[in-house]
């Protein structure tokens, strides 16, 4: 896109919208650009967008959208695109057909190559799960401590099973993480779902999928449940240690902790590769000292339980 609409509130709580070009928006300073990167829609069809940076390797600055319309007419089908749309349909088809679902966090995400290029791995590596594998039960949550650094960390406490009869559901597909956040990204009815959806594999802590999937807007400091948060980025501190989601504008998700290990493995180098990415994590949000900001830390800082959807130039 070319063009991107800014909306923000005035102090009258009326709503000023201004149209920057990507040449007009680029040129602003830094703090402005900071400021207004997260009010970003799309003048077509209202989607949130996001502005990426111009990259060291000469790619140009845009703006882009991954909330466009079907019918939006700056919606431009790509390779990217089509594979989460395929990806949306196979979530879509198992919500329609399975009588439960199970995140499979170990499975490893698809590596895409150029078209010249042979692909380097299987589409999705069938990984043996770990055996510290934690899980979250709805009915019964593990109780969870925060640490000095404010890491969240697993209850040390045994977790509280459900030792009811053993589930009699038969058809339990298995999904990793890359393709449920592709099929919530393209609208699927994943997080209204009322289906089973099981944390670990020995299908023992089940959640409602409409619980457990929860979008960065949505994100409640009070709920003392972890969850599956999902959404946007839209951009990191200067230093890359906290994640900005674009769906809201109080949230930030630090990784300072995981940084380096996190950004090796999504191949991240620069800042600008997080800028519009999609992201998915198990965790849980709560507010800062000064109750001016919520947290979304990473469960246990388990590199697992978190995806990244970089977009592709």
């Amino acid at each position: 896109m070319l063009d991107a609409i800014c909306e923000l509130e005035t102090e009258d709580h009326l709503t000023a919208r201004t149209t920057y070009s990507v040449f007009k928006f680029q040129q602003l300073s830094d703090d402005d650009i900071e400021r207004l990167r997260q009010w970003l829609i799309c003048p077509a069809c209202g989607g949130k967008a996001y502005f990426r940076k111009a990259s060291k390797d000469g790619k140009a600055a845009c703006f882009g959208s991954r909330y466009h319309q079907a019918d939006c007419i700056e919606f431009k089908p790509s390779s990217q695109k089509s594979r989460e749309e395929q990806d949306a349909i196979e979530v879509h088809q198992q919500l329609v057909d399975a009588d439960a679902l199970m995140i499979y966090f170990s499975r490893k995400p698809r590596r895409h190559s150029p078209a010249n290029k042979a692909p380097t791995a299987p589409s999705a590596s069938k990984t043996a799960p770990t055996a510290k594998s934690s899980s979250i039960s709805e009915s019964s949550p593990v109780p969870v401590t925060s640490s000095a650094d404010g890491q969240v960390q697993e209850s040390k406490t045994d977790y509280q099973v459900n030792t009811a009869a053993r589930t009699t559901e038969k058809r339990v597909p298995s999904q990793g993480l890359e393709k449920l956040l592709h099929s919530l990204l393209r609208g699927t009815d994943l997080a209204k779902s009322d289906l089973w959806v099981y944390t670990d594999t020995e299908r023992k802590y089940r959640w409602r999928a409409k619980n457990l999937f929860v979008n960065f807007a949505d994100a409640d400091p009070l709920d003392n449940k972890p969850h599956m948060y999902w959404g946007t980025i839209s951009h990191t501190d200067p230093t890359m240690s906290w994640l900005n989601p674009a769906d809201s504008k109080d949230i930030g998700i630090p990784i300072d902790g995981i940084k380096q290990p996190l950004l090796a493995q999504f191949e991240i180098e620069d800042k600008r590769d997080l800028e519009g990415a999609g992201l998915i994590l198990f965790g849980k949000c709560f507010w800062n000292k000064e109750k001016t900001r919520k947290i979304i830390q990473l469960w246990n800082n388990d590199l697992q339980r978190i995806f990244i959807s970089k977009l592709e130039d």
